[in-house]
């Protein structure tokens, strides 16, 4: 998906359609935030321009925004004024260091992680006395 495409909404909404279906145990509410945040920073940043690149398989996601900028993306100190600084500390903390891959017009930051169980799915096996599956668990 590019920006000619759709906004950051779409850009979201369609990672997390792809994500469900070739990623069945990965965390949505993460991918939709990774994607959200790497696509705002292009479209925010940059000139504008910028191609979403979602990848799945088995339990792996590979999420790559594309954009004309060389600048090497830097995570900043959060402001609590609300103009910014928190979308690179969101993403690494969600999917750890990011990859910049320079390009011939521009780069490619790359977030790449396991997915892992959502804290809301049953667990497989019987649940004793018909306690919740998610009575011991970490959320």
């Amino acid at each position: 998906m590019t920006s000619a495409d759709g906004d950051i909404g779409d850009a979201r909404r369609a990672a997390t359609a792809f994500g469900s279906r070739a990623c069945p145990d990965a965390d949505l509410g993460a991918l939709a935030l990774v994607v959200s945040e790497l696509v705002t920073n292009a479209a925010r940043h940059t000139s504008g321009w910028w191609r979403l690149t979602v990848r799945g398989e088995g339990r792996r996601l590979d999420v790559e925004v594309e954009d004309r900028s060389s600048a090497v993306p830097a995570a900043r100190t959060p402001r609590l004024d609300g103009r910014g600084g928190h979308g690179l500390n969101i993403v690494s903390a969600l999917a750890g260091p990011l990859e910049v891959l320079p390009g011939p017009h521009g780069k490619t930051v790359r977030a790449r992680w396991v997915a892992a169980r959502q804290a809301h799915e049953p667990l497989p096996g019987p649940e004793p006395h018909g306690a919740s599956p998610l009575i011991g668990q970490e959320p």
